[in-house]
């Protein structure tokens, strides 16, 4: 489901855990171990770098078998990336739920700007230096990444030919599509840029909504005038 635009801004964990609903025992002591999992994984990724930890470290980090890990997470990315990013159905949301006259570039954009914003703020900060230091530490999972926002791009291009009964082969959803990771993907680095550089706060996001905005403001009204020769 949708997820609130701070926790659907990145491709990684949501650092704030899922309550755990219902009375159901296995259930709850499933939940625990995975979250027992996530954590001993984060602190080992912390401490030495993703590319630097084994799964048979994180299981006795966390008083778990290595099967245990795996039957959790079938590969090591999965501790860190979501299998199914919160931001992909929050993102087709806003496109799905946009007033009339409203252009689904402009609707996802600025789904996109309101969530990255929020990165910013004194809460969400510490878990995106944690997930940028990990992220920018391993080319494995910055391959990974890049995998999840061509997914996410693709999920855009989508709806967007669905929506428009774009013939086969056209271009505009897939532009357009690319237009809105595009902007996501460098206002989320310039989120993970001004956070490991010790900026949080209603200031940073404020800089960063007026990042996003400018950038939408270039998406919406075209290329067309933008670095002209003179």
């Amino acid at each position: 489901g949708a997820a609130e635009p701070a926790d659907a801004a990145g491709p990684g964990r949501r650092a704030r855990r899922r309550e755990r609903r219902g009375p159901n025992l296995r259930e709850q002591r499933r939940l625990r171990t995975r979250e027992a999992i996530v954590d001993a994984a984060a602190e080992l990724f912390a401490e030495r770098g993703f590319d630097h930890v084994s799964v048979i470290e994180i299981a006795q980090r966390a008083g778990v078998v290595e099967k245990t890990v795996f039957n959790h997470f079938p590969v090591k990315e999965g501790l860190v990336f979501e299998a199914d990013p919160p931001m992909r159905a929050a993102l087709l949301d806003a496109v799905r739920r946009r007033p009339a006259g409203e252009s689904a570039a402009a609707a996802a954009g600025g789904f996109v700007v309101a969530a990255v914003s929020q990165l910013g703020s004194p809460a969400a900060a510490e878990g995106v230096a944690e997930m940028a230091r990990i992220i920018r530490g391993s080319r494995t999972l910055q391959a990974r990444e890049r995998e999840i926002l061509g997914a996410l791009t693709d999920t855009l291009a989508e709806q967007i030919t669905l929506e428009t009964r774009a013939a086969a082969g056209d271009l505009e959803p897939w532009l357009a599509a690319n237009a809105v990771l595009g902007l996501y993907s460098a206002l989320l680095e310039a989120a993970r840029d001004r956070v490991l550089a010790g900026a949080s706060g209603p200031e940073l996001v404020t800089e960063l909504r007026a990042r996003g905005r400018r950038g939408l403001a270039l998406l919406q009204f075209g290329l067309a005038g933008y670095a002209k020769r003179p």
